[in-house]
């Protein structure tokens, strides 16, 4: 059964190419979904896939890509939609 996760992205994760590598990533676990940079300064994401990859989504998502500096990151888990085709970046 897949999973949604929707994660809020906490530190220096703007203007870093998190939004990019995060793409990369999610495409390679087979995950759908979208992320974007909030006007906060944070970047969310929702994400649906096995929840054993989503887990390992999570894990990356502490490093993400090498500028970034990750402080924290608030999960919210629900059933997945099915809603999305491919993984994206939305502006």
């Amino acid at each position: 059964m897949n999973k949604q996760a929707t994660l809020k992205i906490y530190g220096r994760v703007q203007k870093v190419f998190f939004r990019d590598s995060t793409r990369r990533k999610a495409k390679k676990l087979d995950l759908t979904g979208w992320v974007m940079n909030e006007l906060d300064g944070t970047v969310k994401i929702v994400a649906e896939g096995k929840e054993k990859d989503l887990k390992q989504f999570i894990d990356w998502c502490y490093n993400g890509s090498m500028l970034a500096k990750v402080d924290k990151i608030d999960i919210d888990w629900e059933e997945a939609t099915g809603q999305f085709e491919n993984f994206k970046i939305k502006y």
